[in-house]
């Protein structure tokens, strides 16, 4: 904080208080000192409003009140620069402030714990309950937001219980994606196909899944256009491209739906989904415990 802000806090600060003390003063003065029956003389709706001074308790409680605030001013920072009298505010008494200490806090009751796992590989973290049960937290906290507290997604947030994986779902890549994050980058075909390339190549597409079309699609020429634009990044088969992030469009998992009207949607403008990296937020031992837990929703299904 500048000079001139800390100045400017603590004269608007300190003037209010002056000048609430003298107006309750100064009005207390101007009060008879016993109750009457004598009225202010204006009435509202039959109501007279007596010409008595302020209860007693009443006034304390104001006087009370700006004790209150130079005691409070007195103790903690806010007040300018001023950092208040009580030990352990130096850098002042913030949010952020009170936070970082808070994590400083948790950092050292939990970090060997976090340590002990960090050191083991994710596959094997996946197989600890107590390790499980810190992940859950983990990602009740940080991912169920997107993909639900029971992790199997929404439109456009992928399920992470099955084995559908679009950048691979090995435990080592789990981590590598929730540490960096991705980004998906399905680009825009109506300039290039037209409207008639995009309900060809749609259908073609979903006739992969065995899906039913509409009529009027020509499926040899959706396979051309699939041939010529897809199959780079989809591959020959349309098994899809986990390290580029390209969904396999053999199978029934659609992350932004599979109705003729939708895949029509996903090639006409693209796809542009943002995995959030998590490595500033969570750091490197947290994502570990968060991965060896997603990794873990996997393998359930698979044992299932």
């Amino acid at each position: 904080m500048t000079t001139f802000w800390s100045l400017y806090i603590t004269i608007l600060t300190v003037g209010t208080l002056l000048a609430l003390t003298w107006l309750i003063f100064a009005t207390r003065k101007g009060q008879r000192p016993d109750t009457t029956d004598q009225t202010m003389g204006h009435t509202f709706d039959g109501i007279e409003e007596y010409d008595n001074p302020l209860p007693r308790w009443w006034f304390l409680l104001f006087v009370g009140t700006l004790i209150f605030s130079v005691g409070y001013l007195a103790l903690y920072p806010g007040l300018g620069k001023w950092k208040g009298v009580l030990p352990g505010y130096e850098d002042g008494w913030t949010g952020v402030n009170q936070w970082k200490k808070e994590m400083a806090r948790a950092d050292e009751q939990y970090g060997p714990l976090y340590a002990k796992y960090a050191a083991m590989p994710v596959a094997e973290v996946a197989k600890d309950e107590q390790a499980l049960k810190m992940g859950a937290r983990l990602f009740a906290s940080n991912c169920s937001v997107c993909h639900g507290s029971d992790a199997k997604g929404a439109y456009g947030f992928p399920n992470l219980t099955d084995h559908d994986w679009l950048w691979g779902g090995e435990a080592d890549t789990i981590k590598t994606t929730i540490l960096g994050g991705r980004q998906a980058a399905m680009p825009a075909w109506k300039d290039v196909l037209g409207e008639e390339g995009i309900r060809n190549v749609a259908g073609y597409i979903r006739s992969l899944s065995d899906l039913k079309n509409p009529e009027g699609i020509d499926l040899a020429a959706g396979q051309q256009i699939y041939a010529t634009n897809c199959v780079a990044c989809h591959g020959v088969e349309a098994k899809g491209n986990p390290l580029m992030g390209a969904p396999n469009l053999t199978d029934r998992v659609w992350l932004y739906g599979s109705s003729f009207a939708q895949v029509q949607q996903t090639l006409r403008h693209g796809r542009n989904g943002v995995m959030p990296a998590q490595n500033e937020i969570l750091g490197n031992d947290k994502v570990h415990l968060l991965a060896a837990y997603v990794y873990s929703l996997s393998q359930k299904a698979e044992q299932q």
